[in-house]
């Protein structure tokens, strides 16, 4: 490789882990990520440099995370989450529904479309919340703009949330027990060029398929007869760190600026949204036999390894968490576009029909 790569992608990587080291010494929730993400944004926002963190560094972060939630799973687990997808299904449904309103409600006072609005509500991939909303002719670059906030807010305040507040660090205890019983043969770790493989082919195919496609087949082999190996604890950082400096080099100062003043609406409607996703998680623990960590971090409104990787460290099930949020995705990705491509149509054609 030519100085023209090594050196921006060594000056992201320092940079990277100065900020997921104070992280740690300051003992912040998910300390290699968060400040990874934070320290690279700062630095690009203060020094007006443009962080170089290459694509492939980002997926081969998420495919070591992936592979090691996938080690969670057993036959157990499977178990354990088909009696709760109804309930978590209808929780999930109320808040898709929740969003459509806030984001529509919202356009009565501020000067953004209605499609717009909604699609910058919903809690599902940015990018293909931004492709949806372009077919209904809204302004994808505000829904980005948007999603981002969401993002940047639900890193926040969810993962601090659920440590300071409903408990602090087992789960760190808990996951390095994946390393403990895994097995430790070195053949075994052969075995991880199945799941590196289905994340590769899955990555442009399906939402989150870098990590889903990963975590899914670790999954499978953890619960076959199959003996898999265990993931270092310092692969682990270094994969939290990659995704985190990914992470933060895709939130400029000026792209916020863009959002003017509706920065701060939006921000308030990710609260809102975080608030009432904590209200039916609640509920979801109350009638279930679901812990309340699980319950919340299964519904909240996060990314998909953000709200694992929280579950692994408040001592929630990263295992039910996963599946929860898999779900949530793909209710999302494949129900909600279509469902509101169909209610925009529909108030459109019911205009036109009054006006005539």
């Amino acid at each position: 490789m030519s100085l023209k790569v090594i050196l921006p992608l060594l000056e992201a990587t320092v940079i990277a882990m100065i900020g997921g080291y104070i992280f740690y010494v300051l003992r912040t929730p998910l300390p290699w990520v968060l400040g990874p993400l934070a320290m690279v944004m700062l630095w690009q926002g203060m020094t007006k440099r443009k962080i170089e963190v290459p694509n492939y560094i980002r997926d081969i972060g998420f495919i070591i995370l992936g592979i090691y939630f996938g080690l969670y799973f057993t036959k157990e687990t499977f178990q354990t989450v088909l009696p709760y997808l109804i309930p978590y299904v209808l929780v999930t449904c109320l808040l898709i529904v929740a969003c459509i309103v806030l984001g529509s409600v919202v356009t009565r006072w501020i000067k953004v479309d209605k499609v717009t609005s909604v699609f910058s509500c919903i809690p599902g991939g940015l990018s293909e919340m931004a492709i949806a909303s372009e077919g209904l002719n809204g302004k994808s670059s505000l829904v980005v703009i948007f999603q981002t906030i969401r993002l940047v807010t639900v890193l926040f305040t969810i993962p601090p949330f659920m440590v300071y507040v409903l408990g602090g660090l087992d789960g760190v205890e808990s996951a390095q027990l994946v390393g403990e019983v895994a097995a430790s043969n070195g053949w075994a770790y052969l075995w991880f060029v199945i799941p590196i493989v289905a994340s590769v082919f899955l990555r442009n195919k399906i939402p989150a398929g870098i990590i889903i496609g990963a975590l899914g087949v670790t999954a499978v082999l953890n619960v076959s007869p199959v003996e898999l190996a265990s993931v270092p604890s310092v692969v682990m950082n270094m994969a939290q760190i990659a995704v985190g400096a990914s992470l933060g080099k895709n939130i400029l100062f000026q792209d916020l600026k863009i959002g003017g003043k509706y920065t701060f609406v939006y921000f308030g409607l990710s609260v809102t949204i975080i608030a009432i996703s904590f209200g039916l998680g609640s509920l979801l623990a109350m009638f279930t036999s679901l812990d309340y960590a699980t319950a919340l971090l299964g519904i909240a409104p996060g990314g998909f390894f953000e709200m694992v990787l929280t579950a692994y460290n408040v001592g929630g099930d990263p295992a039910i968490v996963s599946a929860f949020q898999l779900v949530r995705i793909l209710i999302i990705v494949l129900f909600v576009p279509m469902t509101l491509k169909w209610w925009f149509n529909r108030d459109k054609r019911q205009g036109i029909t009054r006006e005539s």
